[in-house]
């Protein structure tokens, strides 16, 4: 029996949710199974005079979002069904619509029903359609972080969408980070809080060099030149590309997938000429920087909201053997921590986005904060 390869499809997930979109069909390919969710509304929301916490400004900036279902208030105005889902470094809202996510998620009768929640998929700042550098600020546009962007999620939920509860946060990779962030800062929110493949530490270790690697990196480049490039600068692109791969790698999935020199080296050919044809050296550059201040540990005590905290023993970026999940989540009042063994399911870091394997974590969340008073 011939084992369908699923490493090409896994690491488009994989890679904090960058550069995500279907496979260009093949004529054996079966016919994909029918959508079962809605298709989402998009629309923009401009917030005006924003305030960086780098003390910089924009007079207005554009938030981009998908929305799926309708918000639903009780009989005190407070909105009762909306989740907000955060997506990763380099990724975007719609990096949510795929089969492995939404198609587990969001249909008939599936955990996040778009029939009966209001789901939310924001672009944040610097990612997907919302203001970034790319747009033509280029290194002038306002160096964003993680506050900065926590607050415009908050902002385009409240003001812009209207919604003044949170059902459930659900945060992946950089959103998981974001999630403790909103756990921290508006305490009374949100009912529950799921953060997937992150710590909630400083980043710092390994995580932080790799990271800093990156940066220099681009800014060593002389074709980056100071940011004002009009030629997408090689060197950067690429050293840009390297640590997504590696960071995002599943080692168990690329050694059954590429078992041979030749396999590993056809897919990596492939894989680092998809990423470079998208990649954006600045806008890549500040969502990498935007990480540099987040350190909620000093407040972990003060989250209200119940906690289901999931990361898995083959992430790259969050290795286990730290024991900080285990450490920290004790200080959270209503928290839990699992960590996913190793398996054919886990995908190393871009777990987070195979709802499948972790479905069952967000139901028991779901039940527990059902009544949160």
């Amino acid at each position: 029996m011939n084992r369908r390869p699923r490493t090409l499809v896994s690491l488009c997930t994989v890679l904090f949710t960058l550069l995500l979109g279907a496979l260009s069909s093949l004529a054996q390919t079966p016919t994909p199974p029918p959508q079962n969710w809605p298709t989402p509304q998009e629309g923009d929301f401009s917030v005006h005079d924003f305030h960086f916490q780098s003390g910089e400004t924009l007079p207005e900036l554009r938030l981009h979002y998908r929305t799926l279902g309708k918000p639903v208030k009780d009989a005190a105005g407070r909105t009762i069904n909306a989740v907000l889902i955060l997506h990763g470094t380099g990724g975007s809202g719609g990096g949510f619509l795929q089969p492995i996510f939404a198609g587990t998620l969001f249909g008939p009768g599936q955990l996040l029903d778009a029939n009966k929640y209001f789901l939310i998929l924001p672009d944040n700042i610097g990612h997907g359609k919302s203001s970034k550098p790319s747009d033509g600020l280029h290194a002038h546009f306002p160096r964003y972080e993680y506050a900065d962007m926590v607050a415009l999620q908050h902002e385009l939920v409240e003001k812009g969408l209207g919604v003044n509860h949170l059902r459930l946060i659900l945060g992946t990779s950089m959103g998981c980070m974001h999630s403790w962030v909103w756990g921290e800062t508006y305490t009374d929110f949100m009912d529950a809080l799921m953060p997937l493949a992150c710590q909630p530490v400083q980043i710092a270790g390994r995580n932080r060099i790799w990271r800093k690697m990156v940066m220099d990196g681009i800014r060593q480049d002389p074709d980056w030149k100071n940011g004002d490039y009009t030629a997408q600068p090689r060197a950067a692109l690429q050293i840009s590309a390297d640590f997504l791969i590696i960071a995002g790698s599943a080692p168990l999935h690329m050694q059954e997938d590429f078992p041979t020199r030749d396999a590993a080296d056809k897919y990596l050919a492939a894989t680092m000429a998809r990423f470079t044809s998208t990649l954006d050296a600045n806008d890549f550059l500040y969502a990498v920087d935007s990480s540099r201040n987040y350190d909620p540990s000093s407040k972990l005590e003060t989250i209200k909201a119940r906690v289901m905290y999931i990361d898995s023993a083959d992430d790259f970026i969050n290795p286990p053997e730290l024991g900080i999940a285990e450490r920290e989540i004790k200080r959270v009042k209503h928290g839990r921590f699992v960590l996913l063994p190793v398996s054919e399911q886990t995908f190393g870091h871009g777990t987070h986005t195979h709802a499948s394997v972790w479905q069952s974590y967000l139901q028991q969340l779901l039940a527990e904060s059902a009544n949160p008073n």
